[in-house]
């Protein structure tokens, strides 16, 4: 299926690349996809060419997309930001447009939700979050937003998580807040 959005959708070379950047990254870290050939995750996205456009936002945010998930059911692949540290494209966000519009003054440039969206992405729920985190050390010296519950946003809370002393965290904060070294990490069903 191809994209319907033009400026959705990739050129044959940008394609290319992307696709030999994701294959090399997916055969360097196999502890990340026990089990699954890159040809089969090569053939999902040459069926859902459409999916190469966020894999590139991701990409180029310095997300380091890369698969952590297969359903075998389904045959869907999850693509997560694997990047050590938060992205660096995606930092001092606030949590969603509420929080953005909330803001008086000192505003940041967007927020993790309106972002993701804007990429075709989902934020990474906690058991997501906490699930990448046995792949491997990441958040060492950053911060990650993740998906806050309803409940917890109508209170006017976030969640964000980060790994220190050899231990993941999640925390709270108030969902308009924004910092240098907290962005959001991404996932992408294919």
């Amino acid at each position: 299926m191809k994209s319907t959005d033009p400026k959705k959708s990739l050129p044959p070379k940008q394609r290319d690349d992307l696709l030999a950047v994701l294959k090399t990254r997916f055969e360097k870290n196999l502890n990340r996809h026990k089990g699954l050939a890159w040809e089969k995750v090569a053939a999902r996205l040459e069926a859902r060419s459409e999916k190469l456009w966020s894999l590139h936002e991701m990409e180029k945010t310095g997300g380091e997309p890369d698969v952590v998930g297969h359903d075998k059911t389904t045959g869907e692949c999850l693509f997560v930001d694997c990047s050590a540290e938060s992205p660096a494209g995606r930092t001092s966000l606030c949590y969603d447009r509420a929080a953005l519009d909330s803001r008086k003054e000192f505003k940041p440039k967007n927020s993790a939700m309106d972002l993701a969206a804007a990429m075709g992405i989902e934020l990474l729920t906690e058991e997501q979050y906490l699930d990448l985190q046995q792949l491997g050390n990441f958040d060492t010296k950053s911060s990650s937003w993740v998906k806050a519950p309803a409940e917890m946003r109508k209170l006017g809370g976030a969640l964000y998580g980060d790994r220190r002393f050899g231990r993941v965290f999640i925390y709270h904060n108030g969902a308009q807040s924004y910092y240098s070294g907290r962005g959001f990490r991404g996932a992408l069903r294919v």
